[in-house]
């Protein structure tokens, strides 16, 4: 079926020369029959007029007979064309496969037998009559049979993953005992300041599973969550170890996940191919160790996918610019590597016979290097088809070979159907497909002669953010106005690093120490990426809000095809008619640009709830250009912007209620540049590591540290407040949280209520204390301004939260943070008590203030009473 709908519908045989035309034959013309482009019917007994040409190869003489041309008429030359036959089936198998994945194995198999007996009636009825094929019916017969494919497999992998005993073990939480094969480096998690956290993600494929005195064999994958014991596992290593089980969502790549309760045991290291390619990883890494940060963490991820040691704002940087697709191994890098590794081989003589094998070898050998993935194996195959496209001679080929790679990466993996990694690779591929080569030239003529050859390199990123947009909108919720020039301006140094990378890792095989000195090669491109993506997100109209939601994704992927067909017409008028085309672009920046930045911040300010992610930094406006900050969340960066809007050069005190990453790690962005008179700290120095960085902060810049004591009071300019917890250490639960200090403050005549990150336990015994103090207890029903404890979690005393009556709940909170904060049954408690809440991670930088009894609280959408 697809060669004939790629070959096009069937000719009709050739007339013998020195015959007659039978009764009702046609077919298509050489060029010189007018009627309809075939041979009208011959009535019974009848002859063709004199001069008609059958299918460009035979002519009718005058005697109504036919002879044979002497040649075939030349066709014209023309560019090949695009392909597009094949692409609407896989798109639609793609679609079907993501929407499905969440299905039982039995609903998906029903619809790939009805997608199957539509693919079959499909076809029947579009088959061949008078010579070529129903278009429409092979159409909905390719779609049928795609979709067929691709959900069939689906519902056999879901179902060969599912059998044995695993999901009734995780179904009940069970203990069990695991043996299977790593399938992918241990991914060590990481506080948002970058140090490392006492937790390891390890993904098994399991085959033997021991539970409640069952063994069974499985090929299940599970995610393991264990601790730094499994850190030193190997890829392929095969291992045994006991762990909890829980099911994972019907739709996750894994079927469990497991929390490891003992640490691993090798029964097996992995082969020797497998261990060799871990040597080049660990040669990069020790080769870019005298390199500053940015390029140190951005070379091994754009050469090898090793993100390992890419800073945490950093990472933030270039997902807000559009830049993230670098940091990890695409179908650039691919393309890069088979690009330079063609000359080289022509160097050595290989015959061209023998080319694409060493080709092929040179691809399997940096797929093992960069690891063989779904992500990497999605990689090699957008490259190649990248490359081929970007081939003038195999133009017309692309489509239909990325179209078939499409659907045989949903056989293989039918999970990548929902990656964003797979989404944004087979887009950028898309576009580079459609899109680079008209638009380069329609960009060749505007450039100079000499700078004519940078027409198509120009056109390849702005060809793939396109048609990336609606899917990074889902990430990010927000449409980057940065994210082209970014890529523009990074476009050339792509090749550079990754090819300087290579070159490194290959010569610190061989030695090392020069490789060090090398790895400047493809460091500095890497520093200048790394200051692109930090000054793209420095940049407060880089970003446009957009709905975070398949309905906003689909909005803008509409406007966007809008944009591009209507473009030349668009251009077309601005030509004729450019006054009154600058005029509608002016009025529409007008009013789309956001006027809340020019507002900000509010004069009166008194209280303000930093938008830093997930933690806190909020701000107590002490005096003119003077606060004090409680809490410095986990971005230096971000810290440090947040203030510079305030105007906050003085800190009269920096307040750390505790020790934890997400309130201590921007300390070094407000202590930059800025005059500090002192930092008060918690009783309880957990984690004792936190404690360690924050004196020794201090200590480099000579401020004192002093530890505050339940009852104790402060004064800083307008801010008056007191300590009311932690009278002790609680050992329940979370040490670190319920060791929060809790301060009760006025600032001038806004009162808030400051709880850190208390729990529970803390809660109830904060109560229990207020409880011996009536002025104190007083207080609970007269705050103007609640700060909602441990970022809106469930984990709160329902007790002390009832007592307290607030006009305002503000939550310092990250979007989309992996802890499910907030907790809607916090929401729920605090509408109840008729607070109204205001959240960072919708609202942004949240201010406060009081004009006469008047509560006045301002957000990015402006003031609200």
């Amino acid at each position: 079926v697809v060669a004939m709908w790629t070959g096009g519908r069937p000719r009709p045989a050739p007339v013998p020369t020195g015959g007659t035309v039978p009764t009702g034959r046609t077919g298509r013309t050489g060029g010189t029959v007018p009627t309809g482009g075939t041979v009208p019917t011959v009535p019974t007994g009848g002859t063709v007029p004199t001069g008609r040409t059958v299918d460009g190869r035979i002519q009718v003489d005058p005697t109504g007979h036919v002879r044979r041309l002497a040649a075939d008429p030349k066709p014209p030359s023309r560019r090949p064309g695009v392909d597009l036959r094949l692409l609407v089936p896989a798109l639609l198998g793609w679609a079907a496969c993501a929407a499905t994945l969440g299905w039982t194995p039995g609903a998906k198999a029903e619809l790939a037998g009805s997608a199957t007996l539509l693919a079959a009636l499909a076809l029947w009825r579009g088959r061949p009559r008078h010579g070529h094929w129903s278009r429409a019916w092979l159409l909905v017969g390719m779609s049928g049979a795609s979709l067929a494919l691709v959900v069939g497999m689906s519902a056999g992998a879901d179902q060969l993953r599912r059998t044995g005993t695993i999901t009734a073990l995780a179904a009940d939480h069970a203990v069990a005992t695991v043996t299977g094969v790593v399938v992918g480096e241990p991914v060590q998690a990481r506080s948002t300041g970058g140090r490392a956290a006492d937790r390891v993600f390890v993904r098994l494929r399991v085959d033997v599973i021991t539970g409640r005195g069952r063994t069974a064999r499985v090929q299940a994958p599970i995610l393991v969550i264990a601790d730094h014991r499994w850190s030193a596992l190997g890829w392929h290593d095969r291992v045994s170890a006991r762990v909890r089980l829980s099911p994972a969502a019907s739709a996750d790549d894994v079927i469990a996940t497991g929390r490891a309760l003992s640490a691993p045991v090798v029964t097996r290291r992995a082969w020797w191919i497998f261990a060799w390619s871990e040597r080049p990883r660990q040669r990069l890494r020790e080769a870019m160790t005298g390199l500053p940060a940015d390029a140190a963490g951005l070379v091994p991820g754009m050469v090898i996918g090793d993100t390992s040691r890419s800073p945490p704002d950093l990472t933030a940087d270039m997902r807000a610019t559009g830049l993230t697709h670098l940091s990890a191994v695409s179908g650039a890098n691919v393309a890069i590597l088979i690009t330079a590794a063609v000359p080289i081989i022509q160097m050595l003589g290989v015959r061209r016979r023998w080319r694409p094998l060493v080709l092929g070898i040179v691809l399997v050998a940096f797929v093992l290097v960069a690891r063989p993935e779904p992500s990497v194996l999605r990689a090699a195959a957008m490259g190649a088809i990248g490359l081929l496209g970007l081939q003038s001679s195999r133009r017309g080929a692309g489509v239909p070979a990325l179209s078939g790679a499409i659907l045989i990466l949903l056989v293989v993996d039918p999970w990548l159907s929902r990656s964003y990694g797979f989404a944004l690779s087979t887009l950028a591929t898309l576009g580079l497909l459609l899109f680079t080569r008209p638009w380069a030239a329609r960009l060749r003529p505007l450039l100079p002669r000499r700078l004519s050859g940078l027409a198509e390199a120009l056109a390849i990123p702005v060809a793939a953010q396109v048609m990336c947009a609606p899917v990074i909108v889902l990430l990010s919720g927000s449409v980057s106005l940065v994210g082209v020039p970014a890529n523009l301006l990074v476009a050339p140094l792509v090749a550079p690093v990754t090819l300087g990378g290579i070159a490194v890792m290959i010569g610190a095989l061989v030695w090392p120490s020069a490789a060090h000195v090398a790895a400047w090669v493809p460091g500095a491109p890497a520093l200048f990426i790394a200051a692109v993506a930090h000054w793209g997100a420095d940049q407060s109209w880089g970003s446009v809000a957009w709905p975070k939601s398949p309905a906003g994704a689909m909005t803008l992927a509409g406007l966007t095809l809008a944009l591009v067909l209507l473009a030349p017409r668009l251009a077309f008028i601005a030509r004729r008619r450019p006054v009154p085309v600058a005029a509608c672009l002016a009025v529409g920046v007008a009013v789309a640009t956001p006027t809340a930045p020019m507002l900000w911040p509010p004069s009166t300010w008194s209280f303000v709830a930093c938008d830093v992610g997930q933690g806190d930094a909020l701000v107590l406006h002490s005096g003119p250009g003077r606060g004090v900050l409680v809490d410095a969340g986990p971005d230096p960066r971000l810290v440090d912007h947040c203030l510079a809007r305030l105007g906050v050069g003085t800190l009269d005190a920096i307040v750390l209620t505790h020790f934890h990453a997400d309130h201590i790690d921007g300390l070094a962005g407000a202590l930059a540049g800025r005059r500090v008179a002192r930092i008060v700290v918690t009783p309880v120095a957990d984690p004792p590591e936190g404690a360690a960085t924050v004196s020794r902060l201090a200590s480099a810049r000579g401020i004192r540290v002093t530890v505050a004591q339940v009852g104790e009071r402060f004064a800083w300019g307008a801010v008056r407040a007191r300590v009311w917890w932690p009278e002790r250490a609680i050992h329940e639960g979370s040490v670190p949280n319920n060791a929060s200090l809790v301060l009760d403050a006025d600032i001038g005549d806004l009162a808030v209520l400051l709880t850190g990150d208390i729990e529970r336990e803390a809660g109830r015994a904060l109560l229990l204390r207020l409880r011996r103090d009536p002025a104190a207890y007083a207080r609970l029903g007269s705050y103007d301004v609640l700060k909602v404890p441990h970022h809106g979690s469930s984990n709160v005393d329902p007790d002390l939260m009832n007592l307290i009556r607030s006009r305002a709940a503000v939550i310092s909170v990250g979007a989309d943070n992996d802890y499910g904060h907030p907790a809607p049954s916090t929401l729920s408690l605090l509408a109840a008590e008729g607070m109204r809440v205001y959240r960072t991670d919708r609202d942004g930088d949240v201010a406060f203030w009081k004009v006469g009894s008047s509560l006045i609280a301002a957000t990015g959408g402006g003031p609200h009473r």
